[in-house]
């Protein structure tokens, strides 16, 4: 089977590169699927994308705010609620996520066995300990 072309070149490679960034990034991917079920405070998302510090959970909502794919909104209370959503342009992504996702959960085991592989054929002698990897190792001599 002949794969589709793409069509991957200047000025078109370059702009979709930008909003490929911010879609592709794991933190993204997380924080769009939780929030598909609907809005969510910032503790709550925290809690749910294990391994996220604070300071990523921000950067990543103000870059998906940026890009209109969330929605901030602050409540005037004591202390103040801020509950993120998505916006149309987010729910958009909802669905190819799913698929992203269902490619991956299929293809998971494939892959280690081929990163096993992989790492397997490199493998030549004890790790190196002296800052260089084994690749440089083999290069040097």
């Amino acid at each position: 089977m002949q794969p589709p072309r793409i069509d991957v070149r200047g000025e078109d490679c370059r702009a979709l590169g930008d909003v490929l960034a911010r879609i592709g990034d794991k933190w993204t991917v997380f924080v769009v699927g939780l929030l598909a079920n609907g809005p969510m405070r910032f503790n709550a998302i925290r809690r749910m994308v294990g391994g996220i510090s604070q300071r990523m959970l921000t950067l990543t909502l103000r870059g998906l705010e940026r890009d209109g794919l969330v929605t901030r909104t602050v409540y005037p209370s004591i202390p103040p609620r801020v509950d993120y959503a998505l916006t149309p342009l987010g729910c958009t992504l909802i669905e190819p996520l799913l698929g992203l996702g269902a490619w991956a959960r299929t293809h998971q085991a494939v892959v280690e066995e081929a990163r096993a592989r992989f790492d397997a054929a490199r493998m030549v002698g004890p790790p190196a300990h002296d800052g260089l990897s084994r690749t440089a190792h083999r290069e040097a001599s």
